[in-house]
């Protein structure tokens, strides 16, 4: 009996341990252009969660008011091929026309670390990230429907019609797969903190999980 008790008691010391253990989740938020994935992840810096943002790598041009380092590490064709080749992406792609990618090394050392790790990704992307790591955490943002998603990319205006008339039938045919994700979230015009607090509500469920396991890459 005596033994059966300490074995107890040590089943419990080992559940606190694990629970006061850092448990770092790797989410990734996706979903077609223009549904805000921007500017969620503007709004989960805002909020002051602490987490460490994976800014892409990619070769398209850089836009108006963008930063580079901080929206995406801006690089060219050559430089973008030679990571690759050293294999410092965690996963790249082709998206209309450029190459995107989510750079290794950093993801690492904020896991690590005991830091979440969010990932802002096209869902082209997010499929390769669920098969090389099953339990990462994914979440499709949308629009409240499929009008306003295209009034959205319409009113951006950052692509010449025929572009513009892609990314319309692209976000169309993404749309579809968001049975593929752990979560949707739907981002409403003028209700960006809503979506912002359903997002930092899903890391926190995740973090809490009693299966939670540790990422491996």
């Amino acid at each position: 009996m005596f033994a059966l008790q300490q074995e107890q008691d040590h089943e419990v010391e080992a559940l606190y341990a694990s629970l006061n253990t850092p448990r770092p989740v790797l989410v990734v938020l996706s979903g077609p252009s223009g549904v805000g994935k921007d500017s969620v992840i503007q709004g989960l810096k805002e909020s002051g969660y602490p987490f460490y943002f994976v800014v892409t790598a990619t070769t398209r041009p850089m836009r108006p008011n963008e930063v580079d380092g901080i929206d995406y590490h801006f690089v060219s064709v050559g430089d973008f091929a030679e990571m690759i080749e050293n294999n410092e992406l965690l996963e790249y792609a082709v998206v209309y026309g450029d190459y995107k990618g989510i750079p290794k090394k950093h993801v690492r050392e904020a896991l690590a670390s005991g830091q979440d790790v969010v990932m802002r990704i096209d869902v082209q992307g997010a499929a390769t990230i669920r098969a090389l790591v099953p339990n990462a955490v994914t979440i499709f943002l949308t629009a409240e429907s499929e009008e306003e998603l295209v009034r959205r990319l319409q009113l951006r205006k950052t692509e010449p019609p025929d572009q513009l008339k892609m990314r319309i039938v692209t976000a169309r045919r993404e749309l579809r797969r968001f049975t593929e994700f752990d979560y949707v979230v739907i981002n409403p015009e003028e209700q960006l903190d809503d979506a912002v607090d359903q997002v930092l509500s899903i890391i926190r469920a995740e973090k809490s999980r009693v299966g939670w396991t540790p990422v491996i890459l």
